[in-house]
């Protein structure tokens, strides 16, 4: 892989970026009040379809070919329990007390893709669990965090992975991880949950990543259900998976689908010192 095949976005581009990625995190944030036992997977997809609907956004999930499968059918993937990733809404999947579930949404505004996901507990869950769903979250954040100019794309995927096996014998999905966004959903280079510090792809400003780490109680080994896009647990265990989607800058990483820019998490992963102090783009530009 070569410089040539990695889109690095201008200023004004990133800009664009942060506007789709608002969406997808309004999206989210809806999705995530409407967790409540009883209600349906597919009730869920309507109220991200709406809100990215009424931001005059559209979906890149839904219609998305990945692979020469069928066309993904919804806005969201509502994955549960040992489901992954790419879990389809269906309204006949009402959600119980005690179960997780993953949400994944992106939207494209004006060409410029967004793309960011959670995991949350649907009312009380096992403290085990529980402890798998943070350990995800704070993974990705670290993970982020290391991706500053200069860096290199390994830096990321070592600490996605160091954290992971620091807190606990979890599974870290292989076949699956992050990539790069802008005007496709997926662009080069692949963002790897695992790697060597201090290889790969130079970190430059204005490359765009989604890092997204996918991790499970059980071994680390998947399948592909019949549908054609959800993604299981070999073993059954239940799974938790993270994503954000963060621009390269030269004061550190910016993370275009979180509210604050990231700038709480990441401050806290590098013990209070500011991050994205120096922004390739500021906010007051983006409604300009």
């Amino acid at each position: 892989m070569t410089d040539d095949d990695i889109h690095i976005k201008t200023e004004a581009e990133v800009v664009k970026m942060r506007a789709a990625g608002l969406v997808v995190s309004a999206a989210l944030d809806a999705v995530r009040a409407a967790i409540v036992p009883g209600v349906s997977t597919a009730e869920l997809n309507a109220i991200a379809e709406r809100v990215i609907t009424d931001a005059g956004a559209t979906s890149n999930f839904k219609g998305y070919r990945g692979g020469g499968s069928t066309p993904f059918p919804a806005v969201i993937c509502a994955s549960v329990n040992d489901e992954v990733v790419h879990g389809i809404p269906d309204a006949g999947h009402r959600l119980r007390e005690g179960d997780i579930i993953s949400i994944d949404c992106g939207a494209v505004l004006d060409g410029w893709h967004g793309d960011a996901a959670f995991t949350a507990g649907v009312g009380a869950i096992d403290p085990a669990v529980q402890k798998m769903l943070d350990v995800c979250e704070e993974s990705m954040w670290r993970g982020i965090a290391a991706g500053v100019a200069g860096g290199r794309l390994g830096d990321i995927g070592f600490a996605v992975e160091s954290y992971v096996r620091s807190q606990g014998p979890y599974g870290i999905v292989e076949e699956y991880g992050g990539h790069g966004i802008g005007t496709q959903m997926h662009q080069k280079p692949h963002v790897a949950n695992h790697g060597r510090r201090g290889r790969g792809l130079v970190l430059r400003p204005g490359l765009t990543l989604a890092v997204e780490p996918m991790i499970m109680m059980g071994r680390r080994h998947v399948a592909t259900l019949e549908d054609d896009w959800t993604v299981v647990t070999a073993d059954g265990s239940w799974a938790a998976h993270f994503e954000h989607t963060f621009a390269v800058t030269p004061g550190g990483p910016q993370v275009l689908t979180a509210p604050d820019l990231g700038v709480q998490r990441l401050a806290a992963v590098n013990r209070g010192a500011v991050v994205g102090s120096q922004p390739i783009y500021s906010e007051r530009s983006i409604h300009s």
